[in-house]
């Protein structure tokens, strides 16, 4: 349950970012590109967010190595324990 809260509450956070960057742009040209350009960053945001959370996704590649060791040490301490 606490893992949905928190996938929930980070694709609220990329979303309301992307909204605001989005209306920051659009609203340079005007008030109705403003509200476009909101709800198109809002969007983005969400897609972002839920393509990161997935560890095999788009960015895989990207993620930094610190990951990766953090991942690889809790199965190799998993394994030492499958062993005694």
């Amino acid at each position: 349950m606490r893992s949905k809260i928190k996938g929930a509450l980070s694709r609220a956070k990329y979303a309301a970012v992307g909204a605001a960057v989005g209306a920051a742009v659009g609203g340079v040209v005007s008030r109705n590109a403003a509200s476009t350009g909101g709800a198109l960053g809002g969007l983005a945001g969400a897609t972002v967010a839920d393509v990161r959370s997935n560890p095999d996704g788009v960015f895989a590649e990207f993620r930094s190595s610190s990951d990766e060791a953090d991942e690889s040490a809790d199965a190799g301490e998993t394994i030492e324990l499958a062993d005694e």
